[in-house]
């Protein structure tokens, strides 16, 4: 069975982006949400096996959503996908307890790090 995904980012165009490179690499996109308070939200009603989140959103930001995602379920796996590249976001989500942190740019390292984090 294909590993089950929720994809969380602001941005319309990097949600299918992000859509797309998980679905060729065969992985299963369950659901995506535009802001951190909809990813909570879907993150309860699917129990996806991962989230890719972006950092910065309207209403909630990723950190926060996923600080309150940990805290539902402390066995969430949540990686971070950014534009941003300042060291401080990077230890930030390692210290909440983030499986991993890649720059947009990078979407050709997603499949990896998802298949790192899920072993």
């Amino acid at each position: 069975m294909s590993k089950r995904i929720l994809v969380v980012d602001d941005s319309q165009f990097m949600r299918k982006r992000i859509t797309e490179s998980l679905e060729a690499e065969g992985y299963q996109v369950v659901g995506d949400a535009k802001s951190g308070n909809a990813a909570i939200e879907l993150y309860k009603q699917l129990r996806p096996d991962l989230v890719t989140m972006d950092i910065t959103m309207r209403e909630k930001d990723g950190l926060t959503a996923t600080r309150e995602i940990l805290n539902y379920d402390p066995e969430a796996r949540v990686i971070f996908l950014t534009i941003l590249e300042d060291e401080r976001y990077r230890e930030e989500a390692k210290r909440i307890g983030a499986k991993g942190f890649i720059n947009k740019k990078d979407l050709k390292q997603l499949a990896e790090i998802v298949r790192e984090t899920m072993c």
